[in-house]
């Protein structure tokens, strides 16, 4: 219920804050308590519970792939938001993140100025290279390293990582390679769910929804 001091209000008007935050935590309250999910969403738990570092390519998992070019040659990417406030929950959760990406790009590198990543990699022609520093400045294992590629460039990385994910675009082999193929494309969302998998399998995903419900 709304304190009392907070007064409903009058057909036609806007919603006070009080019963915007009201609706929320109805919502909230009206979650099943387990969702339905499916098969290989809870046979990826187990390999998703250790992770400390969620490494990602960028063309085709943190966009869809799509290249612009602006008549100066110019290049800009687009980014899906979803994907970008999925990252800060797992920033939130003590994980770190970072990008490997065969390609140099100013809207990457500001991209992950915004969100904070820890660990960035452009123009690398050998991915390993780039996973075995980062093994090494943040004295993880593999079995505590998350890695999500989309193309064949990305196998190396998918056939190393504690847990490796696909896009639902991702190429053949590339899902073939992955523990986990997503629903969403890269661009769309598919970021997010890896996020979403990764909080429910350390038991956080609940306790960081209910802390946004009741703010």
């Amino acid at each position: 219920m709304c304190p009392d001091s907070c007064i409903p209000t009058k057909p036609g008007q806007y919603p006070s804050d009080c019963e915007v935050l009201e609706g929320y935590r109805a919502m909230a309250r009206n979650q099943p308590a387990s969702p339905i999910r499916s098969a290989a969403w809870l046979a990826a738990l187990s390999k998703a519970k250790p992770i400390r570092i969620l490494l990602l390519d960028v063309d085709g998992v943190l966009t869809d792939g799509s290249l612009i070019y602006s008549h100066e040659g110019q290049e800009s990417k687009a980014f899906n938001t979803q994907d970008g406030f999925g990252l800060r929950l797992l920033q939130e959760a003590g994980l770190e993140l970072g990008v490997i990406t065969a390609r140099s790009s100013e809207a990457v590198a500001r991209r992950c100025a915004n969100l904070k990543i820890h660990y960035v990699y452009q123009g690398v022609g050998n991915k390993v290279e780039a996973y075995k520093e980062i093994l090494k400045q943040s004295g993880c294992k593999p079995f505590e390293i998350a890695y999500m590629g989309d193309d064949w460039l990305d196998l190396v990385l998918l056939n190393r990582a504690g847990f490796s994910a696909a896009p639902a675009n991702a190429v053949r082999e590339a899902q073939e390679a992955a523990h986990y193929t997503t629903e969403q494309s890269g661009g769309h969302g598919a970021v997010r769910e890896i996020c979403n998998l990764i909080l429910e399998a350390k038991g956080q995903y609940q306790q960081l929804l209910q802390s946004y419900m009741s703010r």
